[in-house]
């Protein structure tokens, strides 16, 4: 059982950093320029669509991945055996690193697209609400009510 935890956090910390390294990789790239950068600075309907959708997607993504997380611990994760539930635990983690790159995603994209800092607000939302979801073996039990062998303890 021991080894099966250690793969799952370890699966939902390469997920973690692959979430907070394509924003980087992005950045790096945007500030490096290219043809997508200032594309619809000059056009304000175009940036105003932009920053419509990088402000609804963090208002919608935002709270939904964090509270949906929690619903599914409570009503299907706790009710599973501890396999399974190692298993859905790691694919609701995934899933929630997914709905808050959404608005990372479009807020950076927002930000470059049309040199808009409302994109670069909704981006830094979004990545700071991830770090309500940083993995780790603690957190991991305490959230799936693991209690911890007391002979692995004492060695």
């Amino acid at each position: 059982m021991e080894e099966q935890i250690r793969k799952t956090v370890s699966g939902i910390r390469r997920a973690y950093v692959c979430f907070w390294l394509a924003p980087v990789i992005f950045i790096v790239c945007g500030e490096c320029g290219g043809s997508l950068v200032g594309l619809y600075a000059d056009n304000a309907r175009m940036a105003y669509c932009a920053e419509t959708l990088s402000i609804l997607s963090t208002a919608v993504c935002v709270p939904v991945s964090l509270k949906l997380f929690a619903w599914i611990l409570s009503r299907r994760i706790d009710r599973a055996g501890i396999a399974e539930a190692l298993r859905l635990y790691s694919v609701w983690s995934i899933v929630r690193l997914g709905l808050l790159a959404l608005p990372v995603w479009i807020g950076i994209g927002t930000y470059y697209t049309a040199l808009s800092s409302t994109g670069a607000l909704c981006a830094a939302i979004g990545l700071t609400a991830s770090l309500f979801c940083l993995p780790g073996d603690k957190r991991l039990r305490r959230e799936l009510h693991i209690e911890k062998d007391t002979e692995q303890e004492e060695r």
